[in-house]
């Protein structure tokens, strides 16, 4: 076993990503864009086609409850931007991430960005885990890489639990079309 930091990060994220690979495997395209409250944030399709996240500056009070295809959305956008700044790149601005549009190319994007991720960290050393990482910490200078990639581990571990507690709560409460039992919503 690799006890590097390397190492222990990188078998953190395989195991964050194969619990969200269960998810994954089991979501069903109607799963992406339930509401499961009343307040809460999606992706909304716009008249140009593209699919736009709700999004406010200052987090509102309560925090709206996200949809599953919003948290895909979150993911793809802080994860692309994580790349990019390991990179050595300027990511794309947050309202030029789009969403997809389903559950099945949110799959793909996410697949594809782990793809990526997974390279970043082939390429990473023990020393390049010192170099300082402005992400997501502009304003802190004192940050490292090695910080980065703990916080992508720790970023994906909460989503990873939302989404696939979202996916769970909407199968206990609805039915599939055609079958008996409770009360389709």
């Amino acid at each position: 076993m690799d006890s590097s930091r390397v190492g222990v990060l990188r078998g953190q994220f395989d195991l964050t990503w194969a619990l969200f690979e269960y998810h994954l495997e089991r979501l069903h395209p109607d799963d992406v864009l339930w509401e499961p409250a009343a307040h809460c944030w999606t992706v909304r399709r716009q008249d140009d086609g593209r699919w736009v996240a709700d999004w406010a500056d200052t987090e509102p009070e309560p925090v709206p409850v996200p949809t599953i295809g919003w948290l895909s959305w979150h993911i793809g956008w802080w994860w692309e931007a994580a790349v990019a700044h390991a990179r050595g790149r300027r990511p794309r601005e947050r309202e030029d991430v789009t969403w997809p549009g389903d559950a099945a190319g949110a799959v793909a994007w996410l697949r594809t960005l782990r793809g990526s991720w997974l390279g970043v960290l082939d390429e990473l050393t023990e020393a390049d885990f010192d170099a300082t990482a402005p992400f997501p910490w502009p304003e802190d200078a004192g940050r490292t890489v090695a910080d980065m990639v703990a916080w992508v581990n720790a970023e994906l571990m909460k989503n990873v639990a939302e989404i696939g507690q979202l996916r769970l709560l909407r199968a206990a409460t609805t039915t599939p079309t055609g079958a008996t039992g409770a009360t389709e919503q």
